[in-house]
């Protein structure tokens, strides 16, 4: 089990609180709290502090007991009764879900595209070139969290609030699968050029080309990681 107490992360909360408008609600400290998820900052199994949350994010218990509800309905927080409210972890049949959702938003979204400028292109070039230069320092966590943008990136071309909100609560519980990987660099290596000729078919308008691409990316990334991710010592038994 991981404690919140013991991990860096709550000093990005505790910066990220200060464009907090006070009269904020739960739905905003959810979004901050799975965006921490995303970025790989809550491994599964580290346990959430109420009292430390409530100091750094200075809302009210009843307001951080909403969140946690939220969270919780949506599969990225875990109540155990007499011991608090954790990071789950997730197994293989959360996996083929997860892909088969995102299959269904992502191709559809890019299929559907009618041409694309390079002003809304510009998150997936920036997404691209972080995971290239994460690739070049050897920094495979961040380079998974740049493809992790680059594919929200992806889905917000469709230009629909509900399948970024979607979107943004897959990738987090995806993010839970990636810290079972022991070695994430197999895993993710290979999608930084994948990455850069699908923003090169998007940038050249073969969008039909593009869906078909992601469909068998996609195809590829789920056999991947249910392989590392059955194999891995640090599944659940």
């Amino acid at each position: 089990m991981t404690d919140a107490a013991d991990q860096g992360w709550l000093r990005t909360v505790a910066h990220e609180v200060r464009s907090f408008d006070r009269s904020s609600t739960a739905e905003r400290v959810a979004e901050l709290l799975r965006a921490r998820v995303i970025e790989g900052d809550l491994p599964p199994g580290t346990r959430l502090s109420e009292e430390q949350l409530v100091e750094v994010l200075h809302v009210s218990r009843n307001t951080l007991r909403e969140a946690f509800r939220l969270l919780t309905h949506e599969g990225l927080l875990v109540h155990r009764l007499h011991r608090g409210v954790f990071v789950p972890e997730l197994d293989e049949d959360d996996l083929v879900d997860l892909y088969r959702a995102r299959r269904a938003i992502e191709c559809g979204v890019v299929a559907r595209l009618e041409g694309t400028d390079a002003v809304r292109l510009r998150p997936l070039h920036d997404a691209v070139a972080a995971a290239e230069d994460a690739a070049r320092r050897g920094d495979w966590p961040a380079v998974g969290t740049a493809n992790m943008r680059f594919h929200l990136a992806l889905v917000a071309l469709g230009r629909s609030r509900r399948l970024d909100e979607t979107a943004a609560r897959l990738f987090a519980e995806l993010r839970l699968l990636f810290h079972t990987v022991d070695a994430p660099r197999p895993l993710h290596e290979p999608y930084v050029q994948r990455n850069r000729a699908l923003l090169d078919l998007l940038a050249a308008g073969e969008t039909v080309r593009a869906a078909e691409e992601l469909d068998a990316y996609l195809y590829d990334s789920e056999t991947q990681l249910r392989t590392v991710h059955r194999d891995s010592p640090r599944r659940n038994p």
